[in-house]
């Protein structure tokens, strides 16, 4: 079966086996629904396949980012940070 990966906003159409599959309803616009039909007609693959790949990018995200060191360090360094005094150093720097 044909699908499509997303990179970067563009896609790419790559080969891939699917063995179990389950069904999603969702609400779309019908003209949004033509105009994604039209697309993967375009492309040789299917709607499905493209909401696939698109959910697949999103959802890889979260589980395979880590948090680099060095941003661990700095995480909650802003939690006693001024915000007013902040404010008045940004008005007075882009004036």
């Amino acid at each position: 079966m044909c699908g499509i990966v997303v990179d970067h906003a563009y896609l790419l159409p790559v080969q891939y086996h699917t063995y179990e599959m389950s069904k999603l309803t969702l609400s779309v616009n019908p003209e949004v629904i033509e105009r994604a039909k039209t697309y993967a007609r375009s492309r040789g693959t299917s709607v499905s396949a493209i909401v696939e790949a698109y959910l697949s990018s999103i959802a890889g995200k979260a589980e395979t980012w880590k948090m680099p060191p060095v941003l661990k360090s700095l995480r909650g360094s802003l939690k006693k940070a001024d915000l007013k005094a902040y404010g008045r150093h940004l008005a007075q720097k882009y004036r």
